[in-house]
């Protein structure tokens, strides 16, 4: 079925309430993939839907119009969750020219047979006109491929977002004011931090571009549609984007027989003091998504491993590595770990660190076979170096 979201214009895009994982991000929400009609003197659809969900978008269209006499089909952004109904959908719209950037002309062409579709090909300040509205294009580069752009409708100061501002949240309800804004934000945030973070300059870069639009709502590509509270998400992408901490220290760690464990523990302990957040996370018992979501705003982390064949334990390993790929910046670090007849884990942690845009405050923290009380006092001066570290970070960037 369609929404109505303004005069003339609907979603018809398909909520998935079962889909857990997004490519390794886990969706306990479920997702969206949002696509949207608007209806003038002529007709032009606003990207299209995974493959498998195809022909409810086309039902969905055909409630509001015959799909024989859509105009223009919108492709703001390649990839398939968005794009990959794509050819059937073109199918249906015979007589629609496709308007895309030519990154993305090019990109659909590896996805698909585009030989006998009608391009319209588009650059940042062009201009389709419908009729009473118009479609403007702002190509926003890797926010967050290469191909990506947005769409806006000056006279009804409506953006489309594509993946900018958007969150995995499968519901019916399909505006920001009927649902709970924490949950939202909070759907945004996950988002933000496993998808978009690596790419925080050309964030910044759109936010710009953006704030110069009269903005009434914004439509994104997944998730509800910011109709009340657009300023919120688009404070929280500055934010985000800027990497703006918080007074808060994660103590991230795996652990074999225990001894990693207290060191955390201690860690911890320490770094408990008046105005700082601070969170353990056995990696083996934390998705990286909430990983990734909490090193967003974290300003300073412990980070520890028992000893596996002279390196990290397999789940920390891949924490660190997931970490590397989003490259949350400005962040205070440490190692720590055990380890039994030979040594590796703390010192492996402590390169890695080494590599990230980070500063490191100490070097690392070892324990052999099991920590002894002077260690374990050790790990909790550390924690109030983590702690004083947060706040000075968070006072650094507050504003």
């Amino acid at each position: 079925m369609y929404t109505p979201i303004l005069d003339g214009i609907d979603s018809v895009g398909y909520v998935d309430f079962h889909v857990r994982d997004f490519h390794s991000y886990d969706t306990e929400r479920g997702a969206t993939y949002n696509a949207y009609l608007v209806r003038d003197d002529k007709t032009a659809l606003i990207d299209t839907v995974k493959a498998p969900f195809a022909e409810h978008l086309l039902r969905n269209v055909a409630e509001r119009i015959d799909p024989a006499k859509v105009d223009y089909i919108v492709c703001n952004h390649a990839e398939p969750d968005h794009a990959g109904g794509l050819a059937r959908v073109m199918q249906a719209m015979p007589q629609a020219k496709l308007v895309c950037n030519r990154r993305c002309r090019d990109t659909l062409g590896v996805y698909h047979d585009v030989a006998a579709w009608q391009f319209e090909v588009v650059r940042t300040g062009d201009r389709i006109r419908l009729g009473r509205r118009t479609l403007e294009f702002v190509e926003t580069p890797m926010v967050h491929w290469p191909e990506s752009m947005v769409t806006y409708v000056p006279e009804q100061k409506l953006l489309f977002s594509m993946d900018a501002f958007g969150q995995h949240y499968a519901t019916t309800q399909r505006f920001d004011d009927q649902l709970a804004l924490a949950t939202i934000v909070e759907e945004a945030k996950k988002y933000y931090a496993n998808i978009v973070m690596p790419f925080g300059k050309q964030v910044q870069a759109v936010l710009e571009k953006v704030g110069r639009l009269p903005i009434g709502m914004i439509a994104p590509a997944h998730g509800v549609i910011w109709r009340t509270h657009w300023q919120t998400i688009l404070d929280a992408y500055a934010a985000w984007a800027a990497c703006r901490p918080s007074p808060k220290v994660l103590v991230l760690y795996d652990t074999m027989w225990e001894s990693t464990a207290q060191l955390a523990e201690a860690i911890v302990e320490g770094a408990a003091q008046d105005g700082v957040a601070v969170l353990p996370m056995h990696v083996r018992r934390t998705s990286l998504t909430r990983i990734a979501t909490e090193a967003l705003d974290g300003a300073a982390l412990a980070l520890g491993s028992a000893t596996l064949n002279r390196g990290m334990m397999p789940a920390a390993a891949a924490a660190l590595n997931y970490l590397e790929g989003l490259r949350p910046a400005g962040k205070a670090a440490m190692a720590f770990g055990s380890y039994g007849w030979g040594k590796g884990a703390p010192e492996a942690i402590d390169r890695w660190i080494d590599g990230m845009p980070w500063e490191k405050l100490r070097e690392p923290i070892r324990c052999q076979y099991r920590p002894t009380p002077e260690i374990l006092d050790e790990c909790r001066a550390a924690g109030r170096l983590l702690a004083d570290k947060a706040q000075e970070l968070a006072r650094q960037h507050a504003g």
